[in-house]
């Protein structure tokens, strides 16, 4: 793991205890003021914030068994266990989504089930919100390179968005003593979070089946790199990641038979490498240098 990369582990690890720390505190609140107040829509946001802590502690765990070093048997180290806990993080948003949206719909089916307390709701529900601004704000930033870290951002924001609409649901009844109101912003609540799973999900699946980057073109590396001198060609290219943020690159490069004749191997593997790493953010590259004549030989096993 290169110096960056276990800088950046190090923070997300700050970030994740932080915010578990603070979702773990008002957890207690929320559920004890939904059961109180008789809300779907708190509870409901109590669901999801016992889920951000479940995932925060994933995330946590998973961040300290990524800096571990590599092994003979683990030799890319266990950096892809980050994406083993956005998984867990995408199938835990995914549930809650799920039961709160349910629970919205037979409330609304089945009216009367009880009257929502406007005033101690908008109460716990002030409160969720303060804790999940303060939450969210810690983890802004790691969530652009860890997609652990962003799978525990989104179940904050999610939640943070929750407490909003238990906040207006409470507004609501308060003023008006609509209490479906309650039910719909569960609805709400289940609406915001789905989406956000699905996404999550996508990227994981992404690293997993180890497709390239969203953000690499192929096509382009390979230009890129056929334009260095002594590279008549490149194929057999391989992009993918161990987690996201660290991609990792392998390719075949025909070269001119100048090269290993004046001993200039080893110099081309250099300039290939920090052209990688100066245009394409790769930081892991393996090249395989090779004469014309040997690609020709094995082209039909590279096609």
């Amino acid at each position: 793991m290169s110096h960056d990369h276990a800088h950046h582990v190090g923070g997300d690890r700050r970030r994740l205890a932080i915010a578990f720390a603070i979702t773990a505190s008002v957890l207690v609140v929320q559920a004890v003021g939904g059961v109180l107040t008789g809300s779907l829509a708190l509870l409901a946001d109590a669901g999801h914030m016992a889920s951000d802590a479940i995932a925060l502690a994933v995330a946590l765990v998973a961040s300290i068994v990524a800096a571990r070093p590599a092994t003979s048997r683990h030799t890319f180290g266990f950096q892809r266990v980050e994406v083993l806990a956005a998984l867990v993080n995408g199938l835990l948003l995914a549930g809650v989504a799920v039961s709160v949206g349910s629970e919205g719909i037979r409330r609304l089916l089945e009216p009367g089930d009880g009257e929502v307390l406007a005033a101690p709701m908008l109460l716990v529900a002030g409160a969720g919100l303060l804790a999940n601004v303060i939450a969210l704000l810690v983890l802004r930033g790691g969530d652009r390179g860890s997609l652990n870290l962003r799978g525990a951002y989104l179940e904050v924001l999610g939640d943070l968005l929750g407490s909003i609409a238990a906040i207006a649901a409470g507004l609501v009844i308060l003023t008006t003593g609509f209490m479906p109101a309650d039910a719909i912003a569960s609805l709400v609540i289940a609406g915001l979070i789905l989406p956000r799973a699905m996404l999550l999900l996508r990227d994981v699946v992404r690293v997993l089946t180890e497709s390239a980057p969203h953000d690499t073109d192929v096509e382009q590396i390979r230009e890129h790199l056929e334009g260095a001198d002594g590279v008549v060609a490149v194929h057999d290219v391989h992009v993918w990641a161990i987690t996201s943020g660290n991609p990792v690159f392998t390719a075949h490069v025909v070269v001119e038979p100048g090269i290993f004749e004046r001993g200039e191997a080893s110099e081309l593997l250099d300039r290939l490498g920090g052209c990688l790493r100066g245009h394409f953010d790769v930081e892991h590259s393996t090249f395989q240098l090779e004469p014309a004549g040997h690609a020709e030989r094995e082209e039909h096993a590279h096609r």
